[in-house]
C-alpha cells in the first residue's frame, strides 16, 4: 500500500520588531539611546525628524547604503543585510524614541590623579590601577591590553608602539585625540587609509578599554609587554 505523504508545516518566526532589530545588529556600537557616541543619539534622531513624513523611507536607504554628511564627516556602515521593510522597521522605533536630555556627568565625579615621569600630576576619569594595588592595572585596562595586542596591533604595533602601516597612537593621543575621535575612528574606520570598521566586531565597551590601554601607554603609567594586573 502506498503511503501518504504527510505535508510538514514549519512554524512561522515571528517579525522581530524595531527595537529587537537595533539590538541585534551593531547600532549599539555606535549609538546610544540618549548621548552621542561615534553617531547621533536615537533621541537627537527622532528630535530632528519628528513630523516629516518622508524620514522613514529615506532615513532606512542611509541605514542600508551607509554614507556621511547628515551628522558631520564620520561615515555610517552600510547595512545590506537588512531589507528594507527591516530598515524602515528600525527607524520607526528610533523615531519613536522619547526626547530626553543627555547623560550628564555627574557632580563631583570621582577623578584619578597619577604622577608622570616628567613630575607633573593629571587626573584621569577612570582608573588605571587596581585599588590600592599600583602598578597593577585593572580589569578594564588589561582587557583593552588583550583586544589591541589581539587586533589593533597588526598596523599600528605591538604594545601601541606604532607600526608600518599605520601611526603610533599615543603620540595620536598626547597631540590631542580625545576619547570620541577615538571611538569614531576605530568604529566607523577609514577605508581610503585600508582603516577596517570595527563596529559590530568589537562593542563600545570593548573600544573605550582599548582606548584607556592606549592612554596608560601614551602617558608611560602602563608599561609594555604584558602589564601586571590585579587578575595576578
Amino acid at each position: 500500500m502506498a503511503m501518504l505523504a504527510i505535508p510538514v508545516v514549519l512554524a512561522a518566526q515571528p517579525a522581530q520588531s524595531g527595537e529587537q532589530l537595533v539590538k541585534a545588529n551593531d547600532c549599539a556600537s555606535c549609538h546610544a539611546p540618549d548621548r552621542q557616541l561615534v553617531g547621533p543619539s536615537y533621541a537627537a534622531i527622532a528630535r530632528r525628524y519628528a513630523g516629516q513624513p518622508n524620514a522613514i523611507p529615506k532615513l532606512a536607504a542611509r541605514i542600508q547604503e551607509g554614507g556621511s554628511g547628515n551628522w558631520g564627516d564620520v561615515p555610517m556602515t552600510p547595512h545590506p543585510n537588512l531589507t528594507e521593510a527591516q530598515a524602515k522597521q528600525i527607524l520607526a522605533w528610533i523615531l519613536s524614541v522619547k526626547d530626553v536630555s543627555p547623560a550628564a556627568a555627574k557632580a563631583g565625579a570621582k577623578l584619578y590623579p597619577y604622577k608622570l615621569k616628567n613630575g607633573s600630576t593629571l587626573q584621569l576619569d577612570f582608573p588605571l590601577y587596581a585599588e590600592g594595588k599600583a602598578p597593577k592595572i585593572t580589569k578594564d585596562i588589561f582587557k583593552g591590553y588583550a583586544l589591541y595586542n589581539s587586533y589593533c596591533y597588526r598596523c599600528h604595533g605591538t604594545d601601541a608602539t606604532g607600526g608600518e602601516l599605520a601611526p603610533d597612537l599615543r603620540n595620536s593621543l598626547l597631540k590631542g585625540m580625545k576619547q570620541q575621535t577615538f571611538m569614531s575612528v576605530a568604529m566607523a574606520g577609514r577605508t581610503e587609509k585600508g582603516m577596517p570598521s570595527w563596529a559590530g566586531f568589537l562593542s563600545q565597551e570593548d573600544m573605550i578599554k582599548v582606548y584607556r590601554y592606549v592612554k596608560g601607554r601614551s602617558l608611560e603609567l602602563v608599561p609594555s609587554g604584558r602589564p601586571p594586573s590585579e587578575q595576578d
